[in-house]
Formats: C-alpha cells, structure tokens, sequence
C-alpha cells in the first residue's frame, strides 16, 4: 500500500512549530537537548535525520506529555524515510 502524502521531515515539526511554541532560540533548544547547536540546525533545517539518540533527548526535554515520546519522533522519521525513499523508486 502506498501513502499518498509526502509526511514532513519531524526537524520542520522542531522548527516551525515546537521552538516557536516554547519562544526558544536554536541555540537554547540545543542546550537544552545536550547537543550542538550545528547538530540540531541540521536536523531542523531537514539536512540530517532525528537519530533513535535525538528522539531519546527530545523525550528528555519535553516529556512524554509535552509531545516528546521517543518513539513518535522516531516514527515520525521513519515514515519520512520511508516516503522519500518509495517515491525515489517510483520516479526510477
């Protein structure tokens, strides 16, 4: 079965809707997560994936009430993967 929609990349989720929602800078989010903030720009400006690591430290910053269960970001990154990755095959 094929998704028919192209799900967002879960670093444009971080950028565009948690940082703006907590008023938090780029370099506070990165404090905050215990990363680089040369790291976290990456993954929010959809140059590098949320790693299973990223995913457990965003769950640590937000809580798993706030919206930050690992395994969501995960999800959310696997099925982004998967999306692009189905439609670079049908493309071919």
């Amino acid at each position: 079965m094929n998704i028919m929609f192209d799900p967002p990349h879960p670093g444009s989720i971080l950028r565009g809707d948690i940082l703006p929602e907590l008023n938090m800078s780029v370099t506070e989010a990165a404090r905050r997560l215990g990363c680089s903030r040369a790291a976290l720009s990456r993954v929010i400006n959809e140059r590098a994936s949320i790693s299973t690591e990223m995913a457990l430290r965003i769950e640590a910053w937000l809580g798993v009430e706030g919206g930050g269960k690992a395994e969501v970001w995960a999800g959310m990154q696997l099925d982004y993967d998967m999306w692009q990755a189905r439609h670079k095959t049908d493309a071919a």
